[in-house]
Parts: C-alpha cells; structure tokens; sequence
C-alpha cells in the first residue's frame, strides 16, 4: 500500500511543471517593441518626408499702363457732315479716301440697295469661310489668344470690301441727289481710328504723372455723318506699329531691376492673354520712376486702347519644387578635385591619406559636390582636419583645413539622411525652384526632410 501513496504524489508532482512556451515569449518581445517604438514616435521629434516633383514658380506684377503711339489727331479743313469710307483699325495708303465732307446730310440708305454691310463679294466670303475652318479645326481652347486674331484676319478682310462699297453708295447716291461733297484721303501710309483723346502728341519726354491718372482720362468717339466744324478732329492716324507702355514702379523695384540690369521683359496683356516680349528701360521724372516697355509688334490690337492693364513676368522657373523649410546650410572640407582617386575593392572615389608614419593608403570618402572651381567638398565626420593628402601619381600633398558653405536638403531615400546639394533659380514665399538633373543634385521623385533642421547626417529615418 505504501508504495501505491508514494506513486500518486509523484505522478501528481510531475503534473505540475510549466513548460516554456515559444511563442508567447516572441510575442511579448513584439508587444514590448511596439509599445517602446510608439512612445518614442509620440515622444520624439516628427520627421516629415516630402516627395520631390517638377514645378515652376512664376512672379509677375500687374500694373495699369499708358500707351504711347506715334499717332496723329486730323482735324477738318472745313465745316460739314463727314462720312466715312472706312472702318475703325483699317490700314490705308497715301492719299487713300478716308472721308468726304458734305454740307448737307447724305442719306445712308436709299432703300433700294443694300447696306455696305451686307453687299459682301463671293471672293471675301469664301476667304471669311477658310478662315473659320481652319480656325476651328486648330482651335485649342488653352490659346484664347487666337480668337483675338481670328477677329483681326475677318476685319482685314472686310475692310477693303467695306470701303470699295461704301465709295460706291456715296458716289451713286451724290449721282442722283445732286449732293456735292469732297473727299479727303490719308496724308501718310497709317491705320486709321476713331477714338480721340488729346492724348495723341504724348512722348516718353512729354508725359505727365497725371497723365497716368484714368479717374481723369476722356475719350470721344467719332460717329459717322455726324456734323464738326473745321479744325475739329475727324480721325486718327497712326503712322507707326513701334508702341510704348509706361507703368509706375516704386523706387525699391526700380533699384532691383536696375541692379538686375533688365533690358527686357516678358508681358502679359490681361485684355485677351497675350505674352510680349518688350525692351525696358526705367525713367525718371519729378521723383517718380516709371518702366518703359518698348513693342515692335502687335499694336493694331490695342490701337482703340489708351490704358492697358498688364503683368510683367520678372520671373518664371521651371525645375524641381522644394519646400523652403528642407533647405540647410553645411560646412564642408574642401579639397582639389584632382585629388580624388578611387581604390580599394570598389570603384567608390575617395582620396590617398598620409599617415604618421609616412605610408600612404586609400581612404574612401562620399563626395557631396564638385564645384566649378574644381573643389570636392567632403564631410568634416569623414575626415580629420589636418589630415595629409596625396595626389594620385604625385609626390604633391595637400593638407585639408579649409572649409565652405554648401546649401542642400536631406535625402531619404535609402531610409537615413543623406545631404544632396540644391542649386536655388527662383523662390517664392513657401517654396524653391532647383536645378533638376545635376550631378550630387536632387531627381524628380527623391524623398526629402521636409524640415532639414529636424535631422542630422546619416541619422535613421522611417518613412
């Protein structure tokens, strides 16, 4: 019986030991792992990554400006009734009738004819249909522009057809009624407006800053058979398709532009969307600056205009966009490039160190830039200052201690901070344009530090 007792409590002893369970403990090392790793995130400081994309930042400033024209007010040699033979913006030569000038009214239709209007010729019509086909089997809706020159070619077209027929309707009309008027035609080839101002003698020496004020400006416009007496302005000639516009600028931009030595400009017409090339130049005028864009092309366009209002594009970049914030300074060693070598097992570069003892051996270094100067720049965590270099098949030696500033942001690609150098073309009041594609340079699509100053080189970083 006794021995019965004894196997029971060793049975029952053996019943109560715990094996260790694998899989529980790798368990609880994750879990702990977790916790530690989310408490050191909430803890520690954010690391926010940014991806590097293609971009541009255009700065441009809008001005309403004068326009200057070589252009002439003519007046009537006597009293009467004008009628006009041409339309507003129509180009003539010398001597071509512009108006007739009767003492009576003339009538303007006879009611059995056709208004001039209407009396189109089968040879302006079939161009007029040419042109809308092509306009709209090329239209691109990103060019509004072309709708404004669309409008330009059908007036062209129907202005030579506007004045044969208005000639002929005056002529059989004073043919039949017995109404004797005189013609006058243009004194210089020109286009013709009609639109008067008193501004039509201003120069670049003449203008005034009051000129520039539109709550004073008047404009009258010229109706046809409308009754003047001599010496009244009947149209405007403009004689030349060189135009100015003169835009006031502050004494800060006129300095920074003068310090840029800018000679020309891109603008943009708000009118219909157009971008100009212009020369500029600054003058200066009872204390006051003003900016000078001089066009050689384009006026008929604006020929109606006295004020424009317009943008000048000082600058418009296209490259990579960075955010300010990733942008640091760093101090480098830098050494002459022909310095560099590669060695060892690696076709990695680095340099040729000297050490105490006179024995030269291969010491692989990252290289953040080589500059136009022919300076590598190195990182003063990878070598000592002081330290002896060799050039490659030379007994010359250089010994590194002098250091300069390169600008750049941190790359994250590869999971910890690595320094790329930027080269800064434009900026604005958040963001960067840099150069794309150069060598120790940034690519399109490269992770960056959004806050270069909340890393340091080589730190791990999880994206």
């Amino acid at each position: 019986m006794a021995s019965k007792k004894n196997k029971s409590v060793n049975i029952k002893k053996y019943r109560g030991r715990r094996q260790l369970n694998l899989g529980i403990f790798l368990f609880a090392i994750v879990f702990i792992y977790l916790i530690v790793t989310v408490i050191l995130y909430l803890t520690g400081d954010s690391i926010s990554a940014y991806e590097v994309r293609k971009g541009s930042i255009v700065k441009d400033n809008s001005y309403t400006g004068l326009i200057l024209r070589e252009e002439t007010a003519v007046s009537a040699d006597a009293a009467g009734y004008v009628n006009y033979y041409q339309n507003e913006n129509s180009k003539v030569r010398t001597g071509e009738p512009v108006y007739a000038m009767s003492q009576d009214p003339v009538p303007t239709d006879s009611g059995t004819e056709e208004s001039a209007d209407t009396q189109i010729g089968e040879e302006v019509r079939s161009a007029i249909v040419l042109q809308l086909q092509s306009f709209n089997e090329n239209f691109d809706s990103n060019d509004f522009s072309s709708v404004y020159s669309l409008k330009n070619e059908m007036d062209n077209a129907l202005q030579g057809n506007y004045s044969t027929t208005k000639r002929a309707q005056l002529d059989a009309l004073i043919a039949s009624g017995g109404i004797q008027v005189t013609n006058y035609g243009a004194p210089r080839d020109g286009i013709v407006a009609f639109t008067v101002d008193g501004y039509e003698s201003l120069t670049k020496d003449s203008f005034t800053p009051e000129n520039l004020d539109r709550s004073s400006y008047e404009s009258t416009v010229l109706e046809d058979q409308a009754q003047v007496e001599a010496g009244d302005p009947v149209y405007r000639l403009i004689t030349s398709e060189d135009w100015s516009v003169i835009v006031p600028l502050s004494r800060e931009t006129a300095e920074d532009l003068q310090n840029k030595d800018v000679n020309s400009v891109r603008v943009r017409i708000d009118k219909d969307s157009e971008t100009l090339w212009a020369d500029f130049s600054i003058i200066a005028k009872e204390g006051q600056f003003y900016g000078c864009l001089d066009f050689d092309n384009s006026m008929i366009r604006y020929a109606e205009e006295r004020f424009l209002n317009i943008e000048l594009i000082l600058e418009d970049e296209s490259g990579l966009k960075i955010p300010k914030s990733a942008v640091v300074d760093e101090q480098f060693f830098v050494v002459p490039s022909d310095y560099v070598t590669t060695g060892g097992n690696s076709s990695g570069q680095g340099f040729l160190v000297r050490d105490e003892n006179g024995d030269t051996q291969f010491c692989q270094t990252d290289i953040y830039n080589i500059s136009d100067d022919g300076e590598a720049y190195i990182s003063t965590d990878e070598i000592e200052e002081g330290t002896v270099l060799v050039k490659p098949e030379s007994t010359e030696t250089y010994t590194v201690g002098k250091t300069k500033t390169l600008q750049g942001v941190y790359n994250i690609n590869r999971g910890y901070a690595v320094f790329n150098k930027v080269t800064i073309l434009c900026e604005n009041d958040e963001y960067y344009i840099v150069q794309e594609g150069e060598s120790y340079g940034l690519s399109n699509y490269d992770h960056i530090v959004q806050n270069g100053d909340s890393v340091d080189p080589q730190e791990v970083v999880f994206q």
